[in-house]
């Protein structure tokens, strides 16, 4: 009876600690613009960005353990989608921003069928491939503006009201994101994928469609990776081939999800955080040193954390339980 109630409480206890710490994650953010201005707010949306490509990546590379290393050419297909829809077609941004959502969700599902039967780093090399092809043609098109670039309409409002607008943006598809891999991660699809991450063969050999369950990851990956280009395009006015489809782009938000932790819920968004502020600051005040940051901080992740941050917090919070629980014998 004393087991039973024990384990009722600590049941209540992560119970309540997995509605409290996203309430206070929520409820920090939304307030947050209240406090600050200018900078930090740019800083905060750029870090929400990252977190939104993180988390995409960790989709289909952390659950199913395929490594989406192009997953930039979502990114930069829903930039110049929305893009071609306001300059052409003067679509209002919301809806340029579903289609171009869509568009790269589609785009995912017809590339997926054939590249998604590749493995490992054959499939790696596929998805650059697909980003230098998809590079190319953008740059030879007529109605993207070629190597040109395109110039959107420039949201109207005082400097603070347009901060505020893209940070809440952004922060509003960050939290979508969550919730949608939160639920992904505890659905049927969910457990599919992490039995093809741990044996692909051995989950066909249970019935499972690999390639259906992978194909539909990449989608809801490229949706959300298409939405986060869609406002990166609304918020710059300005876009081109080279910035948007840039490869080193594609590195940083891996980097981030295997930092943060590969297959968590809280891991990609962590080492977005982490990475894009550290990153900020080195950029603003040491340029000429940015990119050896960025390839120290991943040699220093190969070599010490390789599961990623959220393991090492894991790791600390067992040893002090451990230690609490000697000095309670004692």
């Amino acid at each position: 009876m004393i087991n039973v109630l024990k384990e009722t409480k600590l049941m209540d206890r992560k119970w309540s600690i997995s509605i409290v710490l996203p309430f206070i994650f929520l409820l920090t953010f939304v307030l947050l613009p209240l406090t600050i201005q200018g900078y930090w707010l740019r800083v905060l949306t750029s870090v929400f960005m990252y977190a939104i490509m993180a988390q995409s990546v960790n989709i289909i590379a952390g659950y199913s353990g395929y490594p989406a290393l192009g997953n930039i050419v979502f990114f930069g297909t829903g930039a110049y989608v929305t893009a071609m829809a306001m300059t052409h077609w003067h679509f209002p941004f919301f809806l340029a921003l579903l289609i171009a959502g869509l568009a790269c969700a589609f785009y995912a599902f017809i590339i997926g069928l054939p590249v998604l039967r590749l493995r490992g780093r054959y499939f790696l090399m596929a998805t650059i491939a697909l980003t230098e092809a998809t590079r190319q043609v953008v740059t030879n098109l007529e109605i993207t503006g070629g190597g040109k670039g395109l110039t959107l309409p420039v949201f109207q409002g005082t400097p603070q009201v347009i901060y505020s607008f893209f940070y809440y943006l952004m922060f509003g598809i960050l939290v979508a994101c969550i919730i949608t891999t939160f639920l992904l991660a505890r659905s049927r699809v969910g457990y599919a994928l992490k039995a093809i991450r741990y044996d692909e063969d051995a989950a066909s050999v249970m019935g499972i469609n690999a390639v259906i369950y992978k194909v539909l990851a990449w989608v809801i990956s490229a949706f959300f990776t298409g939405l986060a280009g869609s406002v990166f395009a609304y918020w710059m006015t300005f876009i081109e081939p080279v910035v948007v489809y840039e490869i080193v782009t594609s590195v940083k938000m891996y980097l981030m999800f295997v930092f943060g932790g590969a297959g968590t819920l809280w891991g990609p968004i962590l080492g977005a955080f982490f990475i894009e502020i550290i990153s900020e600051l080195v950029w603003s005040n040491f340029m000429e040193l940015h990119y050896l940051v960025l390839g120290t901080i991943i040699i220093l992740v190969v070599l010490f954390m390789p599961k990623g941050l959220m393991d090492l917090l894991k790791r600390i919070v067992e040893k002090l339980k451990f230690k609490k629980l000697q000095n309670r014998r004692w």
